[in-house]
Order: structure tokens, then C-alpha cells, then sequence
């Protein structure tokens, strides 16, 4: 790095330097994320002339001075971030980045996964998504149907919908969260989905690991909140979903269960009509069942934290009870 510029480390973005920083990128037409843990910034004098940060295994908020571009910048942050990153413990590594400034990545052995008009999303692992979906083996099938589900607990809501799915297809790909953010662990959600679903021949259970709805992909899904990045990261999400997953399993369906709840998840489902028939997907959705109060996997959440187990488990088949129980005795 030229000796003229000097480098700072940030781990709490906040105050007057929050403010330089998007400032800076607001002059990039770039906005700041929400949940930056890690910033760098590179100064010449006073003035930052680039920058980037990480929020757990994600890079983003990449900026460099168009004045000081060609000078090696976005390798000198990098080199900050993944160091950083490796401290923390993450080696599978995500950018986030416009299209335009994709090809940067690339002499940094970063791989595009997917690109929309707004933003492209690249890993550090080369074919690594194909390598991903590789591993569930030979099962692709042309007349498929694909639900993606968190679980957080398997419900009877979950149940209806994958019942009800599994008869209208002659092969059902149930994915499941694999980003471990919930009540229930993903070991949890997918033990309690592949219990749940033994009695179905035609389905199959599938971890998502990083590539849907995660840290990388949908954010917001965790924060719970809606921020002026919500659709971005929908599309996102959607376009990994068709063309990674479903484009290489057959997949021509996905189910979802209307959403009465969750304003995050009732805007994603508005974002599937748009974008799956695009790739020639019908998306189905299912009413809730449970009558004037559709069953949630919510509700059952807040039956547990309350102590109500008993209420708790009318909302939940069989096979997820003992995972109640066991969480009961830990809260």
C-alpha cells in the first residue's frame, strides 16, 4: 500500500465516523448496511478513499474513490476483511457488490453466484453452490415441487402444506433453513421436519446450508424488519432459488402457506409471483390451516417461553413433541 495512506480498523461503526463512512458511500451511490460488525477504511490525509466492512461471513459496503481506483484498493481491503473474517472463525466467505464492480473480485479468487440488476453476489469457494446441490445426489425429477420452510418448530401448518404439496407433484424437495438463528437449532428444525415427513415416500429433506434464505441471501428474514434493501434481497434469494436449485432438480412448483403474520414473509411471497414464472415456475399458495387462527409456528414459540407446553403441543404432530419438550426444560 502506497506509504501516504494509512489504514483504520473499526468494530463498532458509530458517531462521527458512522457518519463519514455514509457519507462517503452515499457519494458512491452506495448505502451503508445495518448490522456491520467490522469496518476498514483507508485514508489519504483526513479523507477516506475507500472502505468496506463485514457482517458475520458477508463483505460488503465496498467503496473506492473513483480519483484512486486502479491502485490496488479493493485487494488492501480485502486482504483487512478476510483476515478479520478468519479471526472470527468464517472461511466461507460472500461479497456483495454492484454488477459493474463484480469483475474486481475476481483476481481475489471470488466466484459470482448470482447477479440482479442492483447487486451481485460472489463466494470464495469456485463452483461452490454447484458442489453444494452435487451432494444430494441423483435425484432430480421434471415434474417436482419445492417448499422452502424454517421450521422453527415443525408445525401442523408445516404438515398440511407438505402433505397437500406431496400429492399434487411426482417428487417434493422440502429445504430446510439451514442458517442457525432460531428457537430451535437447524440440527432441530431438520430432524423435526424428516421425522414429520418419514410417511411421505415421495419427499425428500434438504438443508439450504448458506445459499437460501441466510446471513448472504435474506438478511432481513432475521432481522425481522423492513429496510430500503428488503426487495434486493428478496430477488436475490428467488434468483439463487431458480436457477441453482430448482433449474438443476426439475423443480416447476413451489408451495407456500399464505401469510397472515409475518409482514417480511407475506412481501417475499409478493416477489415470488413476480419472479418465479420468469423461470417458468407456477408458485401455489395454500390458506393456513387452523381456522380464524391459522397455526404458527409463532405462537407455538410463545406457548413454550410462556410455559403453556400443553396448548403448545395441540399446534404440533407428534413427532415434534419430544423437541418441545426438551426446550421447555431449557428456558
Amino acid at each position: 500500500m502506497n506509504i501516504n495512506y494509512s489504514v483504520i480498523e473499526i468494530y463498532s461503526l458509530k458517531g462521527r465516523m458512522l457518519n463519514q463512512v455514509q457519507a462517503f458511500l452515499e457519494g458512491l451511490d452506495l448505502m451503508i448496511d445495518k448490522g456491520i460488525e467490522y469496518t476498514v477504511c483507508v485514508l489519504d490525509g483526513d479523507k477516506i478513499i475507500a472502505t468496506a466492512s463485514r457482517r458475520e461471513n458477508i463483505l460488503l459496503c465496498f467503496g473506492v474513490d473513483e480519483d484512486y481506483q486502479g491502485e490496488g484498493l479493493t485487494g488492501d481491503l480485502l486482504t483487512y476483511l478476510i483476515k478479520n473474517a478468519a479471526k472470527e472463525g468464517y472461511d466461507h466467505l460472500f461479497i456483495y457488490t454492484k454488477p459493474d464492480a463484480a469483475a474486481r473480485f475476481l483476481p481475489y479468487f471470488f466466484y459470482p453466484i448470482v447477479a440482479t440488476k442492483q447487486v451481485c453476489l460472489l463466494e470464495n469457494k469456485k463452483n461452490g453452490i454447484t458442489k453444494f446441490i452435487e451432494n444430494y445426489g441423483d435425484i432430480a425429477c421434471e415434474d417436482s415441487a419445492g417448499i422452502v420452510m424454517n421450521c422453527n418448530p415443525f408445525t401442523k401448518g408445516h404438515l398440511y402444506l407438505a402433505e397437500t404439496a406431496a400429492a399434487r407433484c411426482s417428487r417434493l424437495f422440502v429445504f430446510v433453513v439451514s442458517e442457525d438463528k432460531s428457537l430451535f437449532s437447524a440440527s432441530e428444525r431438520f430432524e423435526m421436519v424428516s421425522k414429520g415427513l418419514k410417511h411421505l415416500d415421495n419427499a425428500y429433506v434438504l438443508s439450504t446450508g448458506p445459499y437460501l434464505i441466510s446471513s448472504a441471501t435474506f438478511p432481513s428474514y432475521f432481522l425481522k424488519e423492513r429496510t430500503s434493501a428488503d426487495e434486493v434481497y428478496m430477488e436475490l434469494d428467488l434468483r439463487i432459488f431458480c436457477e441453482h436449485f430448482a433449474k438443476p432438480l426439475g423443480i416447476k412448483k413451489r408451495f407456500v402457506g399464505s401469510e397472515p403474520f409475518s409482514e417480511i414473509t407475506a412481501a417475499y411471497n409478493l416477489q415470488m409471483k413476480k419472479i418465479l414464472p420468469q423461470y417458468g415456475m407456477e408458485l401455489i399458495q395454500l390458506e393456513r390451516v387452523g381456522g380464524s387462527v391459522p397455526i404458527s409456528a409463532s405462537e407455538v414459540r410463545r406457548l413454550i417461553l410462556s410455559g403453556d407446553l400443553t396448548e403448545a403441543e395441540k399446534l404440533v404432530p407428534g413427532t415434534s413433541v419430544p423437541y418441545l419438550r426438551k426446550k421447555v426444560q431449557n428456558v
